[in-house]
């Protein structure tokens, strides 16, 4: 088994942060990730044992996860566990190794899950990122840069996605063709509509016309118009 060893070689400074101004004793995960079997979490979680320890928390439960980063909580049963005991209010602070060890899903998708277990009253704290924290004074700041980090994440997708769509339109263009739906000729709706007249259910419809029956259904009830913004053909 390979050991992780620890990136920031010393962890003093970590363990000198004291966040007990509360009342009562707070209740703890652990939570450690590791990307393949043949890599050790247990240098991660002893130390991540000792700090909480040191704070006076309660380990109510260790989790890890042998899984990459880039997997989702649908995909990591552990970060899936996380989150449904955050939910549940079964634990009060999570406390992870590093930032990219809880997940390397993006920047989006990581502050989700953050904001998602501050959401449910659970705080959360970075061993090596101190200042990755909702414990302290700063915990409110915290949570408004994150939130306003994923806002603009959100934007600049929005608008990578825009630019994308704007290049292809033209690409079409010049060939000729275009981009969305096909639409649907006059002639199309009034064959539909025809057969309907003659007493024929929307399935019987849609075998005739080698459609399915929902489409059937819009081409009888719908005009050109709107059948030009339908689904395409069956």
């Amino acid at each position: 088994m390979k050991t992780i060893q620890n990136p920031n070689k010393s962890t003093s400074k970590n363990s000198d942060v004291f966040f007990n101004s509360g009342s009562g004793i707070k209740r703890a995960i652990i939570y450690s990730r590791v990307s393949t079997a043949d890599q050790d979490a247990q240098n991660q979680v002893v130390q991540l044992k000792d700090y909480a320890s040191k704070q006076g928390w309660q380990i109510v439960d260790v989790i890890i996860d042998v899984a990459s980063g880039g997997k989702d909580a649908s995909e990591r049963a552990g970060l899936g566990k996380v989150l449904t005991l955050g939910h549940q209010r079964r634990y009060d602070i999570l406390l992870f190794w590093s930032l990219d060890r809880f997940s390397r899903e993006g920047s989006r998708k990581t502050i989700g899950y953050l904001t998602q277990l501050e959401s449910f009253g659970v705080d959360f704290h970075s061993f090596t990122e101190p200042y990755l924290s909702t414990l302290g004074v700063f915990s409110d700041a915290i949570i408004a840069i994150l939130a306003s980090l994923a806002r603009q994440e959100k934007i600049r997708i929005s608008e990578r996605t825009r630019a994308s769509l704007q290049i292809l339109k033209q690409q079409l263009n010049e060939k000729g063709l275009r981009l969305g739906r096909p639409s649907v000729s006059p002639t199309r709706i009034t064959e539909a509509k025809k057969l309907r007249a003659t007493g024929l259910s929307f399935a019987k419809i849609g075998e005739q016309l080698g459609i399915s029956r929902v489409r059937a259904f819009q081409l009888c009830k719908g005009d050109a118009k709107v059948c030009s913004q339908m689904a395409v053909e069956t």
